[in-house]
């Protein structure tokens, strides 16, 4: 019994130690809340202690994927885009280059790096995904998923941040042939794909939501937003939400049952309520001040907070009645995550806000202004162990927020 009891502990121990190893867009759960612990309450005047800064990224708006052993991200140089692997003191331990890399407007790297299982993947804005070894950069396979399955792309080049569950990796290629994909992550080899709404994909980065009854995978495509079975590639069902432009980079946020959506150029967003299994939807309320375009929202204690493109202000919304609770002009729009208890904003004006909101207000509790980089601030922010990661353009920085 002792043996099989020690075997048991090693198997959960490796296990764990292993799931560590894995990095997403927006966190764990894709949606912002970062489980740190012991940062500071507030920053110096002029922001939290910079470790490094590291100058030669190019052009591009990709985040930081960071494990314990080191950090990824991508970049452009010419015309061509890259993944990066550094240590957690700066130092490179590996590059390699992936292939032509959308260079038309707002130029550059679109997607983070996703780090699943030993391999990192990442989508170019032409439509390439890429399978990396996550130790060493060597490539294991890459395929276009555009042309495969004769999508035309996007006006601004795709910007999906990939997601995998099991031996499964999900695209969305979007037109005549396939609305989503579902890819062997070790081999890049088609499992399954869903039938086509006929429209384009729009940007978005899929939920992957485990209900009891299984997986599902909801996201936008043009005008909609779309429920797939994310064992089987059915296509469950689609709810009309269009908007200006068709674009839709937001990843849709589930909770207790319900989905909200959103997206900017005034459409705002609308809340859901998802059958048990999945397999429907039906509308529950919309709120249009909340137009978010590409920063995302988190939910806390049952109200989201995220702001406005249109509605140049942050706002708090109440999450069973859509109700706009609060609003503030505290600082430009932009992006959004949390972390022991305060709300980290980066806006587009280059400014990194540390927020309270816990007495019903937002309270810009400290601020500074992004130092190097050029360009758009459009990355979003990381959180890792007690660091935080700003990129701006070619620069990546990274900051202790951990309380003295």
């Amino acid at each position: 019994m002792k043996k099989y009891s020690l075997l048991f502990v090693l198997l959960i121990a490796g296990t764990m130690i292993f799931a560590q190893e894995n990095a997403q867009w927006r966190g764990e759960n894709r949606d912002g809340i970062y489980a740190e612990s012991g940062l500071l309450k507030e920053w110096p005047i002029d922001g939290p202690e910079l470790l490094w800064h590291f100058d030669v990224l190019g052009e591009g708006h990709a985040s930081a994927a960071v494990t314990d052993k080191m950090l990824y991200t991508a970049g452009t140089e010419g015309e061509n885009g890259f993944v990066i692997a550094l240590d957690h003191s700066g130092k490179t331990l590996w590059k390699t280059v992936y292939g032509k890399e959308w260079m038309e407007s707002y130029n550059g790297v679109r997607t983070s790096p996703m780090i699943y299982n030993g391999l990192v993947f990442i989508m170019s804005g032409f439509g390439k995904v890429v399978a990396l070894n996550a130790e060493n950069g060597d490539l294991q396979w890459s395929k276009n998923i555009l042309d495969d399955f004769e999508s035309e792309n996007t006006r601004w080049g795709v910007t999906e941040n990939l997601v995998a569950d099991g031996d499964k990796l999900f695209c969305t290629p979007g037109g005549p042939n396939a609305s989503m994909i579902a890819l062997n992550v070790k081999t890049g080899e088609l499992i399954w794909k869903a039938k086509s709404n006929g429209e384009k994909s729009a940007y978005c980065s899929p939920a992957l939501i485990k209900l009891p009854t299984g997986n599902l995978l909801v996201t936008h495509t043009n005008s909609s937003i779309i429920g797939v079975d994310a064992a089987t590639g059915e296509f469950l069902w689609s709810f009309e939400h269009p908007n200006k432009y068709s674009i839709h980079p937001n990843t849709p946020l589930y909770h207790d049952g319900y989905l909200y959506c959103l997206s900017g150029y005034g459409k705002g967003g609308v809340m859901l309520d998802l059958a048990d299994d999945g397999s429907s939807v039906t509308e529950v309320w919309r709120n249009e001040t909340l137009d978010n375009q590409m920063g995302g929202v988190v939910l806390l204690d049952g109200k989201i907070y995220g702001s406005g493109q249109n509605n140049r202000e942050w706002f708090c919304l109440d999450w069973k009645t859509g109700e706009t609770l609060y609003s503030s002009k505290m600082l430009g729009r932009g992006n959004v995550i949390f972390a022991d208890g305060k709300l980290y904003c980066y806006a587009d004006t280059g400014e990194v806000a540390l927020v309270d909101v816990s007495n019903g207000s937002f309270e810009k509790v400290s601020s500074f202004r992004v130092p190097y980089g050029e360009k758009q601030h459009w990355a979003h922010l990381v959180i890792n162990n007690q660091r935080m990661y700003v990129r701006h353009g070619n620069s990546l920085m990274v900051y202790s927020i951990k309380a003295k």
